[in-house]
């Protein structure tokens, strides 16, 4: 008797993706986005370096490609059911607009917590929003309910050949694009073009959320130029691919970082991750400083303000020339989204120049004598290397026989700061480099002088609250009685989610429930109470 299971379909071949690639049906709702030089960072890393620009496109964002060609694919009385999908960001953006080019009904699911900028946005392209749940979970399943309920079609993110094959037009462009380009790169540099890595291009570095844009991206360039490398590129708290690579399986994370919230997935799909094992050459973290001294790069050559996903290739070109000493080769970003919430430049611009390291952060002890002040400014003023600009000063009184302060100051490059602590230490003032400290430049440099005799038992946390009304409510409710709020920090940064630095007074008796509280509560959390900024600026 046979058996009436169907065996698995075999998986596509990069020669069976090239096809689908260059079939697929883009070009009635995407452009084709220019692949533009970027003249200053390319000086600066000695380096060219190419960005493609998928921020022009009418949604800002890459995703309109997949979401089009997966829904060009499908059947005439398919399609004219309609089609559904859950999303917060860029695809849904690329769905409503497919749609509507359509002529179809488009269904957003959309959490409640969805800034109202990109739900109007949605709306704006003809899709018809349904807020539902808290978070991209429950709205992924109310919209597998309405889907079952209602007929309509669900067009994933990423995992779906189709979609894969539509963000694949995006390598197809740039490996057309760079032979145009390279004839004039290669007379201009001394290059030569159509070597073994490609025409005139080494390595193309592309941002991974849930891996659709890599897979397609990998797919087209290890079938047509095998020797250009792709190279991933994920944020350092949200890197769910890497890890899955390096475990050979899926790994779904527990938490992830929102600073780029356009790659912020807990777990990749099951094609792509397969692709992506295959196929991908390498793969390069960046933390949240990188990203927006990238943005400001970005910027700088193109006078337009990318959002942070959009800038993860270009901090990650920056890395890798750094780590491997490279010049002369040519390298492609894909500038991959644009949709950034005004509000968020404030700290963008705020940490840029950390990022870039041209700037330095300090705690330095002076004693508290007549002239010690005096003499430190002077010592800042002749320091080695040419004159900095002190950027931040911070000081409060706290101490008969010390003080510290809180210093910025600008610096050249990447590893000065510990030149510059060095050379504190050497003149009598003790130096804590803070450059590379979250807390610090977070939170402590804008609460310098905060020490308090009241505040025993104190323990420090560092937190990401969703920007939603409740939300405070939520931990104020859950905490005990007996429990005092110590220090509260909060500054707004225009994005999804606020950080709120926390002092509880939790005696020790209470570890067991304090541990039992922060598990209920949910929000993603780092304890600091054993920070040494902490214990200098904050604790008595």
């Amino acid at each position: 008797m046979s058996s009436s299971k169907q065996p698995p379909a075999p998986h596509l071949t990069p020669a069976d993706y090239l096809k689908k690639i260059l079939t697929a049906r883009v070009y009635d709702v995407a452009s084709e986005t220019a692949l533009e030089p970027a003249r200053a960072l390319s000086r600066r890393l000695h380096n060219t370096v190419l960005f493609k620009r998928e921020d022009q496109q009418p949604v800002r964002s890459f995703k309109l490609r997949g979401a089009y060609n997966k829904m060009a694919q499908m059947p005439p009385e398919q399609i004219a059911k309609g089609v559904i999908c859950a999303s917060a960001g860029n695809h849904a953006q690329g769905v409503a607009l497919s749609a509507s080019r359509m002529g179809v009904r488009a269904v957003i699911v959309m959490p409640t917590t969805t800034p109202q900028l990109k739900v109007d946005a949605v709306r704006g392209f003809g899709g018809e929003v349904v807020l539902f749940g808290e978070s991209y979970s429950d709205a992924h399943s109310h919209a597998v309910t309405l889907q079952k309920k209602e007929g309509l079609t669900f067009v994933h993110p990423f995992d779906d050949p189709d979609v894969i094959a539509g963000q694949g037009t995006v390598a197809m462009e740039i490996m057309r694009q760079v032979q145009t380009l390279g004839a004039d790169k290669a007379a201009k540099s001394g290059h030569k073009t159509g070597s073994k890595t490609g025409p005139g291009l080494d390595a193309v570095f592309v941002a991974i959320g849930g891996g659709g844009l890599i897979s397609g991206v990998a797919n087209y360039i290890k079938a047509v130029a095998p020797g250009v490398k792709v190279i991933g590129v994920q944020m350092n708290d949200s890197d769910a691919m890497i890890q899955s690579v390096n475990a050979k399986q899926r790994v779904t994370l527990p938490d992830v970082g929102l600073f780029s919230d356009g790659t912020a997935v807990k777990l990749v799909g099951e094609e792509t991750f397969r692709i992506a094992s295959n196929l991908v050459d390498d793969y390069v973290t960046v933390d949240t400083d990188a990203v927006c001294a990238a943005i400001k790069d970005i910027f700088i050559d193109t006078r337009s303000i990318v959002e942070p996903a959009g800038a993860l290739a270009v901090a990650a070109i920056k890395q890798y020339v750094a780590t491997h000493k490279t010049k002369g080769e040519t390298y492609a970003a894909i500038l991959c989204g644009a949709n950034m919430n005004f509000d968020r430049l404030r700290f963008v611009a705020e940490r840029a120049e950390v990022g870039e390291e041209r700037e330095a952060l300090f705690a330095v002890t002076i004693p508290e004598e007549r002239g010690s002040f005096k003499r430190f400014c002077e010592l800042i003023g002749e320091l080695p290397g040419g004159t900095r600009n002190v950027t931040e000063f911070n000081y409060r009184i706290s101490d008969a026989a010390k003080a510290h302060v809180f210093v910025g100051l600008s610096t050249q490059g990447k590893g000065e700061s510990a030149k510059v602590a060095k050379n504190f230490e050497k003149h009598g003032f003790k130096t804590l480099d803070l450059t590379h400290d979250e807390l610090a430049k977070e939170h402590i440099r804008h609460m310098v002088g905060g020490i308090s005799s009241l505040a025993q038992d104190e323990r420090l946390l560092r937190f990401v609250f969703p920007e939603r009304p409740g939300a405070l409510m939520k931990f104020l409710s859950l905490m005990r009685p007996g429990w005092n709020i110590s220090l509260f920090h909060y500054r707004n940064q225009g994005a999804d989610y606020g950080r709120i630095l926390v002092g509880l007074q939790v005696p020790k008796a209470d570890d067991k429930a304090f541990a039992q509280f922060l598990e209920t509560l949910g929000y993603p959390y780092v304890e600091e109470t054993h920070n040494p900024v902490y214990r200098m600026f904050l604790q008595k």
